[in-house]
């Protein structure tokens, strides 16, 4: 199958490994660009759990100062992964799912004990923070990066694609599924997709993709990616 994967290379390159060792096509189209920003200095020691919902929160985020041993939540395993890449120890891991995130906050960390801080992105799908604070969780929130909307693509790339559209796209997120759109749209490839499976992380991200045309829409968690594959 032809497969393609729209994340920055770096998130890319062990699924493009791995779906190439199966034999299948692989082509790679970001659709994102994700850059730090400053922000105010920040004592960690005044909190006693930090939360992220994606792994980009951990990369940008100065880790020199924070006890690796601090409750650490994330929204699933590749975040996971990362925490524990870089140190953190002390880690509860949902599904790929914020609603589940947030139940598992609200089970294992006891508000008594003090703040906790999400570190994230400028653009989010669900305000977890505000969420949390309805709840009576005393929770700041430190954005750490930004993602900005990739506006050139590669002729060539177009054109191939043009050829050989692919039977399955990846998309991860809503901003990723509005470039998407973008893309689709300046290149005038809108009628292209009927025989192609758009795989995409939750419904709110395939709702904004729902105008184009295609085979079948799935929704999956990180990590699932492979096993879609025998689905369809």
């Amino acid at each position: 199958m032809h497969i393609l994967l729209t994340r920055p290379l770096e998130d890319s390159l062990e699924m493009i490994s791995k779906f190439k060792s199966l034999g299948h096509q692989v082509s790679h189209l970001p659709l994102l660009e994700i850059e730090s920003v400053n922000h105010e200095i920040i004592n960690f020691a005044d909190y006693k759990a930090i939360v992220f919902t994606s792994a980009n929160a951990i990369k940008f985020l100065n880790l020199r100062d924070i006890d690796k041993k601090i409750l650490c939540f994330c929204v699933g395993a590749s975040t996971e992964k990362k925490a524990k890449t870089v140190g953190f120890q002390n880690i509860i891991s949902a599904e790929g799912n914020v609603r589940n995130l947030k139940e598992l906050i609200l089970q294992n960390f006891d508000k008594k004990n003090g703040k906790m801080i999400y570190v994230s992105g400028d653009t989010i799908s669900t305000e977890l923070d505000r969420e949390l604070l309805h709840e009576g969780i005393n929770i700041n929130r430190l954005i750490n990066y930004k993602t900005t909307h990739i506006k050139n693509f590669d002729a060539t790339f177009v054109s191939e694609l043009r050829i050989k559209i692919p039977d399955i796209v990846y998309i991860y997120s809503q901003n990723s599924a509005l470039s998407f759109l973008k893309f689709i749209k300046l290149n005038k490839i809108e009628n292209l997709w009927m025989n192609t499976n758009l795989m995409c992380i939750s419904e709110k991200t395939s709702s904004i993709l729902n105008e184009i045309k295609w085979k079948k829409i799935f929704l999956f968690h990180p990590g699932e990616e492979e096993f879609l594959l025998y689905k369809i």
